[in-house]
């Protein structure tokens, strides 16, 4: 049986690449098809069968590969997956529209339905340069049609989380089955250290709310750790942390693993769509303050893996420290990371075996729709 897996772009290694990887090494012998490849930036890809498409020969693509959006389901068509029994598109961006030979099977791997043209439209035009904005409504209107019409294409929807079903079943109006993706907690060890400071770790962009942690531990004058890539606002944001936050940039992974381990807490502020970084640090036994939507839901159990907060908020961060600090007694870091083991990447790939043998099985169950988000 030939195998194609299908991803967005290889840029950079992040969660969905990491997916993507841990598929990959279940069926090595796949080939891979993608928009964009940077073997520099993703060396964990290194000797994969890797093919691009058009998009990979225009000018710039590797750092401007989104502003050829418009241009992706063109290219995604003219792959040519005649060869090919198993599809397993990787979705959040444009993936899932290759168009598989009759008698195939595809199933889609769905991260989120492409965040920019449906749930987080008005937050990408709202900070987009003017000639963005005068010209991707029509291009988001363009790529909404497609992304339904493609939606349809595929024979099996697995969802990253149930709060990702749910926009599915929104967006695309079909039902998903769940399957959280994969933790490599093996580059985390349970750790008792606490020095006192809590951390951040994600991109210095918008809606990860990176914002609201700074202003919080600046009022309170408490230590936070901010790990994480710049975007727009990290100068600004750098200026508003009134001593009190340190801020590291991009590190190595030997780096990141050890902030975990001497940290008292992790901070994540952002409504995911899943969200890895909490399960790594709950990986190193720290128990992680959260604001209270999306995937955190599914990975963080209040007073035993960590607590919420209601509201994007500096207030509402500054409460949830101190009702952690008040009770940080409970939290085992050994409980907490047994938590975290339910999530490793042997978990995520025998559910995942066992999901692609059912469906190959023609008398297999069909897909069934799941509940909704909580």
């Amino acid at each position: 049986m030939r195998i194609a897996l299908v991803h967005y772009w290889l840029v950079r290694e992040r969660g969905g690449e990491k997916v993507l990887k841990a598929i990959h090494d279940l069926y090595p012998g796949a080939k891979i098809f993608t928009n964009v490849y940077d073997s520099k930036r993703t060396p964990s890809f290194a000797g994969a069968d890797i093919e691009t498409t058009f998009i990979q020969k225009l000018p710039f693509a590797r750092s401007w590969y989104q502003s050829y959006l418009p241009l992706m389901p063109a290219a995604l068509e003219a792959l040519d997956l005649t060869d090919f029994d198993l599809v397993i598109s990787s979705e959040s961006g444009p993936a899932k529209g290759v168009l598989a030979r009759p008698g195939s099977t595809h199933i889609s791997y769905v991260h989120s339905p492409m965040r920019y043209i449906w749930n987080m439209y008005p937050q990408y035009v709202r900070r987009a340069n003017p000639l963005v904005k005068a010209v991707f409504p029509f291009v988001a209107n363009y790529m909404r049609m497609w992304d339904v019409t493609s939606s349809a294409r595929v024979d099996h929807i697995v969802a990253n989380s149930h709060n990702v079903a749910a926009r599915v079943q929104r967006y695309w109006g079909r039902g998903s089955d769940v399957i959280h993706p994969p933790v490599d907690i093996d580059n985390y060890a349970v750790s008792r250290t606490d020095e006192g400071f809590y951390l951040y770790v994600g991109e210095l962009v918008d809606y990860k709310r990176a914002d609201i942690l700074v202003d919080a531990f600046a009022k309170m004058k408490r230590r936070l750790v901010v790990i994480g890539g710049g975007g727009k606002d990290a100068e600004a944001l750098e200026r508003r942390g009134d001593g009190a936050v340190t801020f590291l940039g991009r590190v190595d992974q030997a780096t990141l693993s050890d902030h975990y381990a001497r940290c008292r807490a992790l901070l994540f502020a952002a409504e995911e769509d899943f969200g890895i970084v909490p399960l790594e640090a709950m990986a190193s036994g720290k128990p992680v303050i959260a604001f209270d939507a999306g995937g955190a839901r599914e990975t963080v159990v209040a007073g035993k893996t960590g607590l919420f907060f209601p509201e994007q908020t500096p207030e509402a961060v500054l409460k949830a420290v101190e009702a952690f600090e008040a009770n940080q007694s409970r939290f085992d870091p050994a409980v907490i990371r047994a938590h975290a083991e339910t999530f490793a990447t042997s978990v995520f790939q025998a559910k995942f075996k066992a999901y692609v043998e059912r469906a190959l099985n023609p008398g297999g169950p069909r897909i069934q729709p799941v509940a909704s988000a909580r």
